[in-house]
């Protein structure tokens, strides 16, 4: 009687029950559509109270009422109509009753909504369906597969269910091996079904399965449907199959935001960030609206190509979208800003945005480790603390990378001891490449070389090259030439290893090894990647290499850039020329160290913006030892912020003096 009585809000249950006692007569069709018309908008009330002998005397309406539950999560009103359809006689109806199990499920009741399938005295294929994806829903796999295997018959929706959730896990293989099972069994796979394994081929990285999986897509005639060609592009892509992917997409008859958003994404992922604007402003082109993914995509290749000039105008895009509200949109403009070296606009970012989750939490944190400000990035990881937010291995990851670039060693092993033991979170392979190169960069070799051996995880070809790196710093020859091995062995093409090995051999003047280095590198056709900065300046990006006189304004930048080294010699600037590995005379040495490409870069730079406005440059290796020097100098003669971003972090050069204090 409780839920009658809750229900009387609504209308009065006594006449509601006479009518239907009296009434018996078919409904009319217009009452019918108006009945069903004010559930879809959600008037429930107004719903029974206008057509309650209806309801009554045709209790299949009371579906209407439940389906209208579920948008507005109305768990009390499903309560009161299941009082209700129990009183009317209705609960061994299985159409009412699978509604009913579907409000429970989809509102997150999953206890009541077990126990209302276990007293269901006429169960079905759709019962059961309903119970698993309602336990898939809310996180609970194995119940979902204990139902799925006691299930008598199933059908292509319940394969559907099973499969999307193994994948939806991140169980990848099982839900292929799931696919299979299904085709064996003779069912046809829809386009949810091959949506799904779709995915799970991506999250493998296995072309050959997603490519078996493309030929059954042609077979039966799914090519031309828009939601699996999306999910075939994303495949390829994700595989690394730019062009495949590409291809799949030109094919698709028809084109909506999901897939101009996998084939910017994809270019994006596969680092052609340049490639992802191009089609993003194709996709603007054709009358696509952008949304919160497509920013994503957009703001993370303004990102990488350190474009501050295209990075603020699609900012100003998501604002006007209104996408900028969006927790994803807003971690990528904090790292966005971040990259473009404009810290203090990636804090405006952070804190702007009211409702500050662990995403922006923990992008705020790594854009203060890549400017090497370890002491700001500390004082948020315990602002999040005493806030109480959850932590999660990222937060902990950009805190060690923090520590990592302003030499707090101390510091680092308390929060990787705090991660590990307090939070019980298990570090992957980054936080160890954090940790070792801490240890390296300090000095601690051998703790660094018995920190990876001794890790869980399997040692990557990185976390080797992160220590032969040290081995360079503190010109540990013995060492780098054993870690080499370890590097090669595992990227037997990464020119990083033979570099670093060369230039140990040849700061120890020992030109016998680095010819031998050399040699082995042309023997194998390993070639070094060459030194690349550039510089934007009214949205066009200059790029500059050592050698290269292909500028347009190439004589004037290399009279002007004679004239500055010149000066900063006045100011007491030395060439470094141990920095050149090469065996030449110092003059030759001296001419190398002076065309560097961040010098060419900076020399440009000067030449093309107004004094008071900052310098940005970005470089794609590490800044060597006589740049640093030399850039110190220029950034007090000129008087300018020079901020150089090279692949490891940010340089501020202000007044003679880099925020990194020389440690990098």
């Amino acid at each position: 009687m409780h839920g009658q009585r809750a229900f009387s809000k609504f209308c009065s249950f006594h006449t509601a029950l006479h009518s239907f006692c009296e009434k018996t007569s078919k409904i009319p069709s217009k009452s019918r559509e108006d009945f069903i018309s004010l559930c879809s908008i959600g008037s429930l009330k107004e719903a029974f109270k206008r057509f309650q002998s209806e309801i009554w005397s045709d209790p299949s309406l009371f579906s209407h009422l439940l389906q209208a539950c579920i948008p507005k999560q109305s768990l009390s009103l499903a309560k009161q109509l299941h009082s209700l359809i129990i009183t009317s006689g209705s609960s061994s109806d299985r159409f009412i009753s699978n509604h009913l199990l579907n409000v429970y499920a989809k509102c997150g009741q999953l206890t009541m909504a077990a126990a209302l399938f276990d007293v269901m005295p006429r169960k079905n294929v759709m019962s059961s369906n309903i119970l698993i994806g309602g336990f898939i829903q809310n996180g609970d796999l194995e119940l979902a597969q204990k139902v799925f295997h006691e299930m008598p018959e199933r059908n292509v929706a319940t394969w559907n269910a099973m499969v999307t959730g193994l994948i939806q896990f991140g169980l990848n293989e099982d839900g292929l091996d799931l696919f299979y099972q299904m085709q064996r069994l003779g069912l046809q796979p829809d386009e949810f079904t091959l949506g799904s394994v779709l995915r799970g081929s991506a999250g493998l990285k296995r072309t050959e399965s997603g490519q078996q999986i493309h030929t059954y897509i042609i077979k039966s005639g799914f090519h031309s449907n828009l939601c699996v060609g999306s999910s075939l592009a994303h495949m390829y892509m994700k595989c690394g199959c730019v062009k495949e992917g590409e291809q799949v997409f030109a094919g698709m008859p028809v084109h909506n935001v999901v897939a101009c958003n996998t084939v910017i994404a994809g270019r994006a992922q596969n680092g052609d960030a340049e490639g992802a604007l191009d089609q993003f402003n194709l996709m603007k082109l054709t009358g696509f609206r952008p949304d919160q993914i497509t920013f994503v995509s957009i703001i993370s290749s303004c990102s990488e190509l350190a474009t501050l000039g295209q990075g603020q105008q699609v900012h100003a895009q998501a604002i006007k979208a209104g996408a900028d509200s969006e927790v994803s949109v807003r971690s990528s403009l904090v790292n966005m800003y971040s990259k473009c070296g404009c810290l203090d606009d990636s804090k405006r970012a952070f804190l702007e945005y009211e409702d500050l989750d662990i995403v922006l939490w923990s992008s705020m944190i790594s854009a203060y480790g890549f400017h090497g400000h370890g002491q700001e990035a500390i004082g948020l990881f315990e602002r999040m603390e005493n806030e109480g937010i959850e932590l999660n291995d990222v937060t902990f990851l950009g805190l060690l990378y923090a520590c990592c670039h302003s030499g707090l060693k101390e510091q680092a092993a308390e929060f990787f001891k705090l991660m590990t033991e307090k939070y019980e979170l298990q570090p992957r392979l980054e936080h160890y490449t954090c940790m070792v190169d801490l240890l390296g960069r300090s000095g601690c070799l051998d703790e660094a070389e018995a920190l990876i051996r001794s890790m869980p995880v399997k040692p990557d070809a990185v976390i080797w090259k992160t220590l032969l790196s040290a081995c360079k710093i503190h010109r540990n020859a013995e060492m780098a030439s054993r870690i080499a091995e370890h590097v090669l062995r595992l990227d037997p093409g990464d020119s990083a290893p033979y570099v670093l090995l060369s230039n140990i051999h040849a700061s120890e003047k020992k030109w016998g090894d680095v010819t031998e280095v050399r040699r082995a590198m042309r023997e194998r056709k390993v070639k070094k990647e060459p030194g690349i900065s550039w510089f934007e300046v009214k949205n066009q990006v200059h790029q500059f290499c050592m050698g290269d006189q292909s500028h347009p304004k190439w004589r004037e930048i290399d009279a002007y850039l004679k004239e500055l080294m010149a000066e900063i010699k006045e100011h007491g600037y030395v060439p470094d020329t141990a920095s050149v590995l090469h065996d030449m005379e110092v003059e030759e040495k001296e001419h190398s160290l002076a065309h560097h490409s961040e010098k060419l870069a900076i020399a440009f730079a000067l030449l093309s913006i107004p004094s008071k406005a900052p310098i940005r440059i970005m470089k794609n290796l590490r800044v060597c030892n006589d740049c640093h020097v030399a850039i110190k100098f220029i950034s007090k003669i000129t008087v300018r912020e020079i901020i150089v971003r090279d692949a490891s972090r940010f340089h501020h050069f202000k007044d003679g003096e880099c925020s990194c204090s020389d440690y990098w």
